[in-house]
């Protein structure tokens, strides 16, 4: 038995049964153990890989957005951009370097902030991004006033969810309890039901007995974080990950370890645990607290928006023996069987700014 399996398991014995919000917080963020804690998941050994990790495209192109958006904003100085759940720096060196060709204005203008909490991945991006000398934050509720730009990909995926399943006489909670017997977690469900029925998407409340609904409220806080504060100071957020469109019942919870789909209950702190990302709540959070919404569109038809292709062209032309590489990243990044349709982009902006460039 794992340290961290102890753990949870002398927890429930006193608490009782978890939320799957409370196990994926320890899985994932426990101050010892948990799986962002203990390693770089970026690394060699890491189970997943990002958008930016496949091609050097993703990140310029994001660059060349935020740029433009500054541009939009009046050209700010300074202007503070943003990521939430950087990685390994990736995304962010590349943006630096895109926006600084095209707009060495806003690359002068520019503060930038890092909300990260794994010490691994800060000093891969500490390595990485020495040179735009960056600041660290464990929460967005620490960022400084002033308006901002804040970029977020595979970032809300990782935020814990509750989910409860539609029984006879109403939604139950799903939980994470102790099978003694077997020596192993379990999933439960709540003897009351209805429990933070408020927290269910309106849309999926009356889905039929033995639908799963899912929550992030962690999600939630953050877009309304976010809507306030675009509302009040200015500038915009990006918003890539996966997950439907439009919010709908299903049981999306699920672990990776040794690259491979696990139980998401075998080993915490040993697999990355995700979500699917509910686009619509997040929107609907925003638009609430005063920001307005655009999207969400399909990763694909977002990066051909803002000229995929013709960077691919242009990398090709400059190393041709790269071709083929190049073309196998542009498929992942943006084909249909892909990355191109399960992953989708949304903006959120300050009150007027306008539909940003890649959003219909």
């Amino acid at each position: 038995m794992t340290a961290l399996l102890d753990l949870l398991r002398r927890r429930i014995a006193v608490d009782g049964p978890l939320t799957v919000a409370q196990y994926m917080a320890e899985a994932l963020g426990h101050p010892r153990h948990g799986y962002y804690i203990r390693q770089d998941p970026l690394g060699a050994a890491g189970d997943f890989t990002t958008a930016p990790e496949i091609s050097q495209v993703f990140g310029e192109l994001i660059g060349l957005w935020c740029a433009d958006l500054w541009q939009r904003m009046g050209a700010p100085d300074p202007v503070l951009l943003v990521e939430l759940g950087p990685g390994r720096g990736t995304l962010m060196q590349d943006a630096l370097r895109a926006a600084g060709r095209a707009a060495p204005g806003f690359r002068a203008a520019l503060r930038l902030h890092l909300v990260e909490t794994s010490p691994a991945l800060r000093a891969a991006q500490a390595a990485r991004l020495a040179d735009a000398n960056p600041a660290w934050l464990d929460r967005l509720a620490d960022l400084p006033d002033g308006p901002a730009l804040v970029v977020a990909n595979e970032f809300f995926d990782a935020l814990p969810i509750r989910q409860w399943q539609r029984g006879a006489k109403g939604w139950h909670e799903r939980l994470v309890g102790w099978d003694e017997a077997a020596g192993r977690l379990r999933w439960e469900l709540s003897a009351r039901a209805d429990p933070g029925l408020a927290l269910i998407p309106e849309a999926v409340r009356g889905a039929p007995e033995g639908s799963i609904a899912e929550a992030c409220p962690a999600g939630l806080s953050h877009a309304a974080l976010l809507g306030r504060r675009l509302a009040q100071q200015g500038g915009a957020a990006l918003i890539v990950d996966y997950g439907p469109a439009r919010s709908a019942p299903g049981d999306s919870f699920q672990a990776i370890r040794r690259h491979a789909f696990a139980d998401p209950l075998e080993a915490p702190g040993e697999a990355d645990l995700t979500a699917h990302v509910d686009f619509q709540a997040l929107a609907a959070a925003a638009a609430q607290a005063g920001a307005e919404s655009h999207g969400p569109v399909a990763q694909g038809a977002f990066l051909e928006a803002l000229g995929l292709h013709a960077r691919a062209a242009q990398l090709k032309n400059t190393s041709p023996a790269r071709a083929a590489e190049i073309d196998a990243a542009v498929e992942r990044l943006a084909g249909p069987q892909q990355m191109g349709t399960l992953f989708k982009a949304l903006a959120l902006t300050a009150p007027g700014l306008g539909a940003p460039a890649g959003f219909p």
